[in-house]
């Protein structure tokens, strides 16, 4: 499915109506994002099954129509409004949220990063790295952030043999200088 065509009419219409917001429209990541005094307030996207908003401190936000979701369990400021369907885009309802968040944006309403904390190196992938001066030199040459991927992904594992697979799964991933999530990314 055309993912990039399917919303045409949608995300124009979505783009009228934050183009009235008096907001500032620049293009960041290669998507629309409008902008408030240097901060990022609201977004719009197509996806598979649903085209949305999303604001970057949403959380801030009253909800007073009850339509904003959190993307994922783990998502602590985004929110998105999404949509199905042309009939379900509320010009007023959005320019009130809209003018929400700019407000929240102006008042310094935000979620401040949480500190890097990093994570042990799990035993049995210490061991490996332990016999390993190869694998533990590519180790230690990955970011912090890299790191804390590959040991957390180790230590979710509840039993051992899944822990062992995935650290034989992760060795040629790290001896190659990427990251457990560089696909995505």
């Amino acid at each position: 499915m055309d993912k990039t065509n399917r919303w045409t009419e949608e995300l124009s219409r979505l783009a009228e109506i934050l183009n009235k917001s008096g907001l500032e429209l620049r293009t960041k990541w290669g998507a629309p994002v409008y902008t408030h005094k240097g901060k990022n307030i609201v977004a719009y996207a197509g996806f598979k099954y649903h085209f949305a908003l999303w604001f970057y401190n949403g959380v801030f936000l009253k909800d007073s129509y009850k339509v904003l979701v959190s993307a994922k369990d783990e998502t602590k400021a985004l929110r998105q409004w999404r949509f199905r369907t042309m009939e379900e885009i509320d010009e007023k309802k959005i320019l009130e949220y809209v003018k929400e968040a700019a407000k929240n944006s102006a008042e310094g309403k935000e979620l401040k990063a949480e500190k890097f904390k990093a994570v042990a190196v799990p035993e049995l992938f210490q061991n490996e790295i332990d016999t390993d001066s190869e694998l533990k030199l590519a180790f230690e040459k990955l970011t912090p952030g890299k790191q804390k991927e590959y040991n957390l992904y180790i230590e979710e594992a509840k039993q051992e043999k899944t822990k062992i697979s995935r650290i034989e799964k992760i060795k040629p991933m790290i001896l190659e200088g990427k990251g457990l999530y560089d696909k995505y990314k």
